[in-house]
């Protein structure tokens, strides 16, 4: 087994989920350190100023992305992230986060490449447990 992930990225606009899913983390140990953006805009913005600097100790292995956001919702973000993703020399996984159970929605995340895959919110404690130790 791998070590256990350096950092992980959250991109909700949902303060309570935030709040949720960071103590979940913490309390479990889940990840070493934690990145939390409001919207995919803060988010995309960072991983392309990451691409002037790659310095993996700043990359995160697992993205946690809401679907529905203010500014630049998920789908955009993944839109973005997709021409940007291999230009890093490390793996990162994204799993959608949403409370959305459209099969519309479900469906066309499970087709993306980009997408490791699709947590219906509330996130069961067990679900982001595999999620951390399946990339770990």
């Amino acid at each position: 087994m791998k070590d256990k992930i350096h950092l992980a990225c959250i991109i909700d606009d949902d303060s309570i989920y935030i709040n949720l899913i960071k103590k979940i983390i913490e309390t479990k140990k889940l990840c070493e350190n934690l990145l939390v953006f409001n919207d995919g805009k803060e988010g995309i913005e960072y991983f392309e100023a990451l691409l002037q600097n790659l310095d993996e100790k700043n990359i995160p292995e697992v993205i946690l992305l809401d679907i529905n956001m203010p500014i630049m919702d998920g789908w955009e973000f993944i839109e973005r992230f997709t021409k940007i993703k291999n230009k890093f020399n490390s793996h990162i996984t994204l799993y959608l986060v949403s409370s959305s159970i459209d099969v519309r929605d479900i469906d066309k995340a499970k087709s993306l490449s980009t997408v490791e895959n699709y947590l219906v919110k509330p996130v069961k404690i067990d679900e982001l447990e595999a999620v951390f130790n399946k990339t770990a």
